[in-house]
């Protein structure tokens, strides 16, 4: 690799550091015709020292940006050391680094230059420089560029397994004041185009099986929290809303890293929100896989997530009503909201129970974190539960328990699973 190659090569992907956007899963492409890469579920992922994922080659095209964001490192007004990628050192870089066995695919973004048109049409020749010239079968995430014209966008979802658009700021009036160039009405309107299309193309391939793959792996799309002044209800309403209109697999939650002394964001020496990125994620994953309504965990009484506490244990220890859950009688949806009981051992808990009451011993072997469970369910040999104890009185339990988890938290590697 030469000199000049490698200094872009760090600019750059310094520069794409800060997009958190980039998981690999749900794509099924498969290697044909003895080409390169095979992209599943199994993408490997290496970690930043702040925590952030850094998977497959992550770099942006360029870091030259039309647009003045504050909040962004790439900004115009920025005094940074300025680089861009031609399309065919993008293609090489990925091939040779994919033949050292360094990575099994690309997350490409860009800063915009020129025109939205103009970047998006360079990633599009990108992703299919590597697709069929190279014949690369391996993972490619490709950045919509706002405003980039339909049939780009269109074609660039021929060749990618997953594209996203970030939203940047929670809400518009945000985005407004760190971005005032743009306006969340072109975001949406990209991501109702690719949801629009990949509908198209699902239901015409029950009709014609060789219809080809349009992001198999969907779309997503990322939120800076902490850099206004939103609240979590605010955020999470927002994120709601984008998995019920758009049917997005992910949305990313970024807690701003302070990049600039702007008076309108937190300072250089604020501490980035990682706590409170870490209980967005636990939030995001209560809506879509234990059947929590984001109503229920956050609305005008609650609307900031607590910090000491999951969002799980907070909505119960809110809720003593809908306790004990009777694990040997419960529906598996009510067996979901018992904290500490994740999905795994909530799916394992019906099938034990076919054969018999569950006991206490029993229950510990399925994976279930007991220390907290036990205040909210009852068993064959339950002690207590949750409505002989004051709601207050089992939170100073859990947080005082020498084995809990909330004394060894890390903000930097928490857990999601609640």
């Amino acid at each position: 690799m030469s000199e000049r190659i490698r200094e872009k090569l760090q600019i750059l992907a310094d520069a794409a550091k800060y997009d958190v956007s980039c998981s690999s899963s749900g794509s099924n492409r498969k290697n044909t015709n003895k080409g390169l890469g095979d992209a599943g579920a199994g993408i490997c992922h290496t970690y930043t020292e702040d925590g952030r994922c850094v998977s497959l080659l992550k770099i942006l095209l360029t870091n030259v940006c039309i647009y003045d964001c504050a909040f962004c490192v790439s900004r115009r007004s920025n005094d940074v050391k300025r680089a861009a990628f031609t399309v065919q050192e993008v293609v090489d870089l990925t091939i040779n680094f994919y033949r050292r066995n360094y990575i099994e695919g690309l997350f490409l973004s860009s800063g915009i230059f020129k025109n939205a048109d103009y970047t998006m049409e360079r990633l599009v020749r990108i992703a299919k420089k590597l697709r069929l010239e190279e014949n690369f079968n391996g993972y490619i995430h490709l950045k919509t560029i706002p405003g980039a014209s339909e049939e780009l966008i269109r074609e660039a979802g021929l060749y990618a397994d997953r594209m996203s658009i970030n939203l940047e700021m929670p809400t518009e009036s945000g985005l407004k004041l760190l971005a005032p160039e743009k306006s969340h009405a072109e975001v949406k309107k990209d991501l109702g185009f690719i949801k629009t299309t990949l509908d198209q193309f699902n239901s015409e391939r029950k009709i014609i099986k060789s219809t080809p793959k349009f992001v198999p792996a969907g779309q997503s799309t990322q939120m800076v929290v902490g850099a206004t002044q939103e609240t979590d209800m605010d955020v999470m309403y927002q994120a709601d809303a984008f998995y019920k209109n758009f049917k997005l697999r992910r949305v990313y939650y970024s807690g701003y890293i302070p990049i600039s002394n702007d008076s309108r964001m937190p300072g250089l020496h604020a501490k980035p929100p990682l706590l409170r990125e870490n209980r967005l994620y636990q939030t995001d994953w209560l809506m879509r896989f234990y059947g929590f309504q984001v109503h229920e965990l956050l609305n005008d009484k609650t609307p900031n997530l607590d910090t000491q506490v999951d969002p799980k244990l907070s909505w119960a220890l809110r809720n003593p009503q809908f306790f004990p859950v009777d694990i040997n009688t419960a529906d598996y949806n009510d067996i979901l909201r018992v904290p500490g009981i994740g999905v795994k051992s909530a799916q394992k808990i019906v099938q034990a129970r076919k054969f018999g009451k569950i006991h206490t011993y029993q229950l510990k072997k399925l994976g279930v974190a007991y220390s907290r469970s036990k205040y909210f369910m009852r068993l064959a040999d339950s002690p207590f539960s949750l409505n002989e104890a004051e709601p207050a009185k089992v939170r100073q339990l859990i947080l005082s328990t020498s084995t809990s988890k909330y004394l060894k938290e890390d903000p930097n590697q928490l857990s999601l699973f609640v």
